[in-house]
This record gives structure tokens, C-alpha cells and sequence, in this order.
């Protein structure tokens, strides 16, 4: 008798499958290859027991500090992201995704020395740096200072992308990795009255799958990366997709599904015929022809930025306690 294979096992056997989120015990349980922290998930994990003894450090640290007061909050929020990403480490064979500043999206000098910061306070918990990923927000700014980090060693996850030329540029600068946004290329069309029939009409699948196709193409290294999934038919859909980041929920799903996952995605033949590189101004223009795209960059980093708030909000109060 044959055991059922689960959608989760095939989609491992196509695509290298990452948890998105920071929970430990989930990643524990899911063993994805990678994982990601960001401020969302540093805040959760402020209530998680697995992280008590990390916070009460970090926060008796803090209290030991003199000085500005926002400044001791900013240098308590970069420990608690390190120090979760160093045991979210522990317990993957890949890497852990660790966001920059969402507020830092527009300044690439900025950009820079924060995301060095990270890999220097990751080397000094014991994670080498090929055991992190700097995740920055693509923008034109976002894109050049993974240029340079990049040159230096250091990979990075450009995120909240949207825009072919938004991708292209993200591999021609040598991102290693990219993180195109489906649900939220979804979400957009929906919200104008714009519901696909098909999961082959879906925006953000057909996004996902013409980058895909045109990286491969060109042979490009950069990693594609589909992201912020609402539904196992959108997963499915990409099947095959160099990585692909899924939610604790959309994972247990696929562990408990047993029907047959065949492969959608696949590189064919390369042709790297010369094209001119994407510049600044070719950038702004494909962004502001896009109104999906300019508005989705501009919500995914206020958001960030706002979670970046809340948890240093939390962090001042826990201080102050």
C-alpha cells in the first residue's frame, strides 16, 4: 500500500519552502528551510515564553543605559531582532530574513550601515553572515544599497516588490533573493471590483510567473521569492518557484492535503542578450505608470514603519515598568 505524500513534502521536492513568520515552536514543527523576523514579530514574541529569558535581558540592559531615551529604545529594539533571529537561526539550516528600518526605505547611506549593524550584532551571538538575510523595502534607494552590501558580501531580500522593471532592477543590482508580493497584487484587484475567475487569472500568480520566466531568461542568480500568499491555490499555482515564504496556516493546510501537486514553474533556455540597464529615472517612471505597484511600495513601507513604531512604543513602556 502506497503512504499519502503531502502537498507540503511535493512542494518541497520543487520549490525550497520558508515559514513566514517568527514563531518558534511553529518552525519547530514546520521545519522550513528559512526563516524571517521583522518588528511584528519581535513585538509577539515580547509575550511568548520561549523568548522570556532574551527580553528580560535585553530590557535589563536597557534600564542600564543613560543617555537619550529614544536612542536606548532603538539599540533595544536591534538586540531583541537579533537575539530573535539568533535562535530562529538555531533552528534552520538556511537563513533568517531580518528587516532594516522601514523609515530608513528612502536613504541608502542609512540603509547601509544599519543592515552592517545587523550582520556585526548577529556575528558577535555566533550566526555568520551567511546565515542571514538583510531584508530592505525596493525602493530606488532600497535597490542601491543592496548594491553595495551586496559587493560586500552581505545578501539581501528586496521586499514589497510590485513592478517588472521594480524586479529587473533588483537583479540587475545582484540581489540575492527577491520577495514579489502576491496576495497584495491580489488584494488590489479585488478591492476595485477585479476578482479573477481563475487561479491562472490571478494578478499576482501572473506577476509571480512572468518574473520568474524573464529572471530565468536572462540568467539572472537573484532568487524569486513569492510572498504574502492568501490561499493554498495561489502556492500551488507557483509550484516550482525558486522559494516560496508561506504562513503557518497555509502550511499545515498543504501538510494535510494529499491530492497531487504537479510543477508549474520550471527555467527554460537562457538568452542573455544585451538590454539596457534600468536607471533612476526609468525606475520613476514604470512606478508612477503603475498605480497598483506605487501605491502597494508606499502602504507595504508604512506599514512596516508603523509596526516598527509599535514595538518600540512597547519597548519604552516595558522600560519604563
Amino acid at each position: 500500500m502506497t503512504t499519502p505524500v503531502s502537498k507540503l513534502a511535493q512542494l518541497r521536492e520543487l520549490s525550497v519552502v520558508v515559514a513566514d513568520t517568527g514563531d518558534y515552536e511553529a518552525i519547530k514543527r514546520l521545519q522550513p528551510v528559512d526563516c524571517t523576523t521583522n518588528p511584528t514579530l519581535v513585538k509577539k514574541a515580547l509575550d511568548l515564553p520561549v523568548y522570556a529569558g532574551l527580553i528580560e535581558r535585553e530590557l535589563a540592559w536597557g534600564r542600564q543605559q543613560a543617555g537619550d531615551c529614544g536612542a536606548v529604545v532603538d539599540e533595544v529594539a536591534d538586540r531583541l531582532t537579533v537575539g530573535v533571529g539568533a535562535m530562529l537561526a538555531g533552528l534552520v539550516p538556511g537563513r533568517v530574513s531580518t528587516e532594516v528600518d522601514a523609515d530608513l526605505s528612502h536613504d541608502t547611506a542609512a540603509t547601509v550601515a544599519k543592515a552592517r549593524r545587523f550582520v556585526a550584532m548577529y556575528a558577535e551571538r555566533g550566526v555568520p553572515r551567511d546565515k542571514v538575510l538583510i531584508k530592505i523595502a525596493a525602493t530606488w534607494e532600497g535597490i542601491q544599497a543592496a548594491r553595495q552590501l551586496q559587493a560586500e558580501g552581505i545578501d539581501c531580500n528586496l521586499t514589497l516588490i510590485f513592478n517588472p522593471t521594480q524586479a529587473l532592477a533588483c537583479a540587475e543590482a545582484g540581489a540575492f533573493l527577491i520577495s514579489p508580493f502576491v496576495g497584495r497584487i491580489l488584494d488590489w484587484y479585488v478591492a476595485r471590483g477585479q476578482t479573477p475567475a481563475s487561479i491562472d487569472e490571478d494578478p499576482g500568480v501572473i506577476f509571480v510567473r512572468a518574473v520568474y520566466a524573464g529572471f530565468k531568461r536572462r540568467g539572472f542568480a537573484t532568487v524569486v521569492m513569492g510572498a504574502s500568499f492568501r490561499s493554498t491555490a495561489q502556492v500551488e499555482a507557483l509550484a516550482g518557484c525558486d522559494r516560496l515564504t508561506i504562513s503557518p496556516e497555509l502550511l499545515e493546510k498543504l501538510d494535510a492535503d494529499c491530492g497531487p501537486l504537479p510543477r508549474k514553474l520550471a527555467p527554460g533556455e537562457v538568452d542573455k542578450r544585451e538590454e539596457a540597464p534600468v536607471d533612476a529615472a526609468r525606475f520613476a517612471a514604470a512606478l508612477a505608470a503603475d498605480p497598483m505597484a506605487s501605491e502597494k511600495l508606499a502602504g507595504g513601507i508604512a506599514t512596516f514603519a508603523q509596526d516598527l513604531q509599535a514595538l518600540r512604543a512597547l519597548i519604552a513602556e516595558r522600560l519604563a515598568a
